[in-house]
């Protein structure tokens, strides 16, 4: 579609580099880390694994809310989405590109109203039948209110979704980033102001607080972005009519992706009282890196392959896949050896009296946390390109067999609760084999020696760093009575150190380029010349 006559050239946002960007997202993303690991610390020391106020009866009513979000809504915000965005603002339309915001916006809002109104009518059948049947009459009780209470979540995340999307196509990611802080330190006040009379009921207060004042802080990227809503849907665009047509295998991936979560809190609700929050707690360790590293980085890149695809040099878009591909191989590698390590130290500080078995999950979720964030990346290889589909059929194939594994070594006879953390870091792998294999069979030009030689060298790295992290755990190992931040975080930060220091020393003498920025940026911190006033 052609801009329109009368629309103006829009002046072309200053590129910002994309090291800029990610730094940001990092650094957001980090601090989003330290307030999710502080609120899970409040609700696990707050709120028992078991009885009336279980923590259990928290983590199920979030499931189906989610499952809305993530299936309706999730998919249109980013990959079914931005591509069709940078598409116009290589044509220079600005005020096409919200045109088509605020008719996706309108679209979704009105879906998710009703789907708000579903949940709220159906939230006792919805825990008892189908999230976590073996809840006791009280813990579904809450279940069924802290659902209630966040059943308009999900609009409140569509409406933010969608406003982020359209800021980071124009390059401004300031308030996408810090904006989910404010639903963490939402949370976080609700436990202490609600602890001793709301209980456990509290929390959904805190979400739905949460979720509204992250709207707010969306809508203040608004400021000098010319945004103009119309209550209107323009059905007869052709580019909205892409959108939805990348739409639906999109949001049955993410669809399918919550399905798994349902089942898993399924299993573990059979397992016993208390598994369903060990698993949450344990997936909530695994999900941190995934985020820190993964879902920052690609998300920062992914406006920068779209605009490549969309200026026709596929020759830039794949050498900029594979630069950030290796830097987050690269950057992964130490973080999963410090995260396996490291294990007991992380759920000891975070989790105290549940640390064992905590512990022992995450463990077996290790894997997972390279290829997930792996999976960021080269999922948005395909969404980059406007194929929603390919990414869809190889989730309908792994989730089955998650499902399957799930059900088979999460047996009590088997690996019980830890077959759940098995079963995620098989089909993590699975996963990103065939959708590498796929990319490749497209693209032959895709990998060479120099890309198979560098991750062949990283590979040969994290060696290293394997001996390190082992070595140190041993000489460190985790005490029976070893308590408290400075106790444990003085080994955690000695074994963190040393993994990441070993890391780069032989990165750099195996030649690297990964490792190059970092010493660049170090010699010219220390080097630089200071410019003193008389």
């Amino acid at each position: 579609m052609k801009p329109s006559a009368n629309a103006k050239p829009s002046k072309r946002p200053r590129r910002v580099p994309l090291s800029a960007v990610a730094t940001l997202l990092i650094g957001s993303s980090l601090m989003g880390q330290v307030l999710g690991f502080l609120r899970t610390k409040m609700v696990s020391a707050n709120f028992p694994s078991t009885g009336p106020q279980s923590t259990d009866a928290y983590f199920a009513a979030f499931n189906i809310p989610d499952f809305f979000f993530f299936t309706l809504a999730a998919g249109a915000l980013g990959v079914a989405f931005m591509p069709v965005l940078s598409d116009r603002l290589q044509r220079g339309d600005r005020k096409g590109m919200w045109e088509l915001s605020a008719s996706l916006m309108n679209l979704l809002a009105l879906v998710m109203l009703g789907v708000a109104i579903t949940i709220f009518v159906f939230a006792q059948p919805l825990v008892h039948y189908v999230v976590a049947p073996k809840l006791t009459s009280e813990q579904l009780h809450n279940a069924v209110i802290i659902m209630r209470l966040i059943a308009l979540n999900p609009l409140l995340f569509t409406l933010s979704g969608v406003l982020t999307a359209t800021q980071q196509t124009l390059g401004r990611f300031f308030f996408y980033a810090i904006a989910p802080l404010f639903y963490n330190l939402s949370i976080i006040a609700s436990i202490l102001i609600f602890r001793h009379n709301l209980g456990l009921v509290g929390l959904g207060i805190g979400a739905l607080i949460g979720g509204i004042l992250q709207l707010a802080v969306v809508l203040l990227g608004l400021i000098g972005l010319k945004f103009h809503w119309r209550p209107k849907i323009q059905w007869q665009s052709r580019d909205f009519h892409t959108i939805l047509r990348n739409l639906p295998p999109r949001s049955v991936d993410q669809g399918i992706d919550q399905i798994e979560n349902i089942v898993e809190t399924n299993i573990a609700s059979h397992l016993g009282q208390s598994f369903i929050s060990y698993y949450n707690y344990a997936y909530t360790l695994q999900t941190a890196p995934i985020l820190l590293i993964g879902t920052a980085i690609s998300t920062a890149a992914f406006p920068r392959l779209n605009m490549r695809l969309s200026q026709g040099r596929p020759d830039l878009f794949r050498r900029d896949f594979l630069r950030i591909l290796r830097a987050m191989i690269w950057i992964t590698m130490p973080v999963v050896v410090i995260a396996y390590f490291a294990r007991g130290y992380f759920a000891r500080i975070i989790f105290g009296s549940n640390a064992p078995e905590i512990a022992v999950i995450f463990g077996f979720l290790t894997v997972a946390i390279l290829f997930r964030t792996l999976y960021t990346l080269i999922s948005r290889w395909y969404y980059a390109q406007k194929d929603t589909k390919t990414p869809l059929f190889v989730s309908i194939f792994t989730i089955a067999l998650n499902i399957v594994l799930a059900y088979t070594l999460s047996r009590p006879s088997s690996y019980g609760v830890v077959g759940l953390a098995l079963a995620q870091s098989i089909v993590a792998m699975t996963e990103v084999f065939i959708l590498f294999a796929i990319m490749v069979i497209r693209d032959h030009k895709l990998l060479d020696m120099a890309f198979f030689g560098g991750v062949g060298r990283i590979v040969s790295v994290t060696g290293f760093s394997v001996v390190a992290g082992s070595t140190v755990a041993a000489v460190y190992p985790l005490g029976a009575d070893d308590r408290g931040i400075i106790t444990l975080g003085s080994k955690l930060l000695f074994i963190t150190v040393v993994v990441f220091t070993v890391h780069i020393a032989v990165s750099s003498l195996f030649g690297l380029e990964e490792v190059q920025p970092l010493f660049r940026r170090v010699k010219q911190i220390i080097l630089k010349p200071i410019s003193i006033q008389y």
